[in-house]
Formats: C-alpha cells, sequence, structure tokens
C-alpha cells in the first residue's frame, strides 16, 4: 500500500464521522492523530456536544473495534473500572470479572473529574503501560487503545480535579465549543442521524490491524531531523521559568505568570503527533508547522500558571502563543 493509499484511508475515516459529527473538523482530525500516535485525549466541554456520539461513530468506522464507556460518579469503584473478584458460592473459589476497559479499543470516559482520586489512578495503569493488574493476573489493553475522556469546565460541585501526573499521561488536551450557526441547523436538518440512527449511516472503512499498520509506519518512516528535534526541546524548555530559554524569550510577558513548566513528556508528543501530521500532509519529514499546529493541544495542560495569572483571567493557551511567538526556528546549519 502506498503513502497516498494510506492517507486516503484516514481520510475516509473522517469522511465517516463528517457523517454524524456537524463541525469540530479540528477535533476530528486530532483525535485521527491520537488514534494514529497511540496517544489519548482529554476532552474539555459542556453537555450535549456530541462527545458520546463521535466516539461511537469512530468505533463504527473501525471495522473489529470495540467500546466501552464509562460515566464516572464519586461512588465508583477502582474495580468498577479494570475489574475485581467476585467470590462463587457454588465452587467455593474467588473468580475474575473484568472490567469494562479490558478487550476494548476505545473507551470513552464521561466526566472523568467525578471520579474520585483512587478511581482516576485505575486509569493510569492502562493508558500508560497498556496493562491492568488484577489480583495475580496482567491483562495487556487491546492495540489500538484509545482513551477519550471528558470533563465539564463548568461544574465544580462533586468533582475531583486530575492531578497533574495523571493530565500528563493525556497526549492532547481539546477544548470543544460550541459549532457555527450554520453547523446547528445543520444538525437539525440531518435528523436521519439524532439518536439512535447516527452509527447506522457509518460504514466501516478501516480495521483495527491497519490502525495499527498506519502507527508503525508513521513512526518509522517519517523523519525528525534535529533542528526540529531542536526547536521542539527549545519550545518546551521556554515554557518553563527556571530555563534560560525563558528569559531570553518571553520573560518580559510571562514572568510571574508560570508556576510549572511542560515536561519531557511534553517533547515526545509533540514529536509523535508532528510525524503524523507531517505524514497526512503527504511528506516523509516534520517541519516547523507540524509542531506549531499540534503545539498548543500538547501543552495546554501541562503548563501550570500562579494563581495571580488566574485571578487575572490569564490563560495556558494565552502564554503558549506567547512562546510559540518567540521561539525562533532553528534554521538548518550550513557546511
Amino acid at each position: 500500500m502506498t503513502q497516498k493509499d494510506k492517507i486516503a484511508l484516514v481520510r475516509a475515516l473522517l469522511a465517516e464521522l463528517d457523517k454524524v459529527i456537524s463541525g469540530y473538523k479540528d477535533i476530528k482530525l486530532k483525535i485521527v492523530y491520537a488514534l494514529l500516535a497511540d496517544g489519548h485525549v482529554l476532552l474539555e466541554s459542556v453537555p450535549g456536544l456530541a462527545k458520546t456520539t463521535l466516539i461511537a461513530a469512530l468505533q463504527s468506522a473501525i471495522g473489529n473495534s470495540r467500546k466501552a464507556r464509562i460515566q464516572m460518579t464519586p461512588d465508583l469503584k477502582p474495580g468498577d473500572i479494570i475489574g475485581t473478584l467476585v467470590f462463587n458460592p457454588t465452587t467455593g473459589k474467588f473468580e475474575t470479572r473484568k472490567g469494562p476497559i479490558i478487550g476494548k479499543n476505545l473507551v470513552l470516559v464521561d466526566e472523568i473529574n467525578r471520579g474520585t482520586p483512587k478511581t482516576q489512578s485505575a486509569l493510569l495503569e492502562a493508558m500508560q503501560e497498556r496493562k491492568v493488574s488484577l489480583a495475580d493476573e496482567e491483562y495487556v489493553m487491546e492495540d489500538p487503545f484509545l482513551v477519550l475522556a471528558t470533563q465539564n469546565p463548568i461544574e465544580q460541585e462533586g468533582t475531583y480535579p486530575l492531578p497533574e501526573a495523571q493530565l500528563d499521561r493525556f497526549g492532547f488536551k481539546l477544548i470543544l465549543d460550541y459549532v457555527s450557526r450554520e453547523d446547528e441547523l445543520q444538525i437539525l436538518e440531518n435528523t436521519g442521524v439524532h439518536g439512535r440512527g447516527a452509527q447506522e449511516v457509518i460504514t466501516p472503512v478501516i480495521t483495527t490491524e491497519q490502525v495499527v499498520e498506519l502507527r508503525k509506519d508513521i513512526l518509522a518512516n517519517v523523519r525528525v531531523e534535529r533542528t526540529a528535534l531542536e526547536y521542539i526541546v527549545d519550545l518546551v524548555r521556554t515554557t518553563r521559568p527556571s530555563d534560560a530559554n525563558f528569559k531570553k524569550y518571553v520573560g518580559n510577558e510571562l514572568s510571574g505568570k508560570i508556576q510549572v513548566g511542560a515536561s519531557p513528556r511534553a517533547q515526545i508528543w509533540l514529536r509523535r503527533f508532528a510525524q503524523v501530521r507531517a505524514f497526512l500532509q503527504g511528506r516523509d519529514h516534520v517541519l516547523p508547522e507540524d509542531v506549531k499546529f499540534v503545539a498548543p493541544d500538547v501543552l495546554r495542560h501541562r503548563i501550570i500558571l500562579n494563581d495571580m495569572a488566574l485571578l487575572d483571567g490569564y490563560t495556558t493557551d494565552q502564554a503558549i502563543k506567547v512562546v510559540l511567538n518567540a521561539v525562533p526556528v532553528v534554521e538548518p546549519k550550513t557546511k
């Protein structure tokens, strides 16, 4: 299969999502990026913006995939996520009851910040290590394995903010806002995909095996030259107040606003997502524009602002924009 054929597969996948999801072109594209880069997505939005429909449509378009939906509530236990041991009085033995994430490719975790920290942490091993431990057994997650977690930015009562260590496990943090007036009109006119009818119009266009093959191909064959790597490193280091890059490039504008900058894991995700974008653009190498395109969604949840900046209404997106505008692109060295 040529690169052109592989790109056509991804475009066909996006076209299937377009059948049931109006608007959100960038959101759908970034979720496919995460699928192809073996990452996870944190989606921030208010209720009713088709998050569940989106993940269900994605699962239907991937022919042999399986999905699960977990509605987080404060009384949910870790065993409700990964599974537990249940005593069978007939046999007099404990038997394993697998949780909903085992054996699934796509997992929608609705309102993840409503789960208690102990329950939230049950997802960590599965997201990072692609396996879970249950009693004396280890269960390896399916491949591909994508966690799409949502949280409501407005609701604060009965919620438990995700700790930084868990936020860092998500490749992207995407902001799902309201669609345009034209898209809302299209939603009302397209009555055939409301409710249960949404999945009936989706045609499987790709398999899990093809997704895995595409991911391996992208990571192995899309080059990231030294200059691109230096640019990625400089971007991330510039978000750290203690780094010389911070003082050099953004000290005047961001001094006193950022408490903690992004970690090296951010650099890894910038590289992976930039490779996916370059591939889908038909290139075999990463350009700075690929890094800039994915940087806001990679860095958004990895930069911690100080209290005064938050009180002033300053946002991480504003800080990221300053960094992207300030850090120069590293030019190749001429011999």
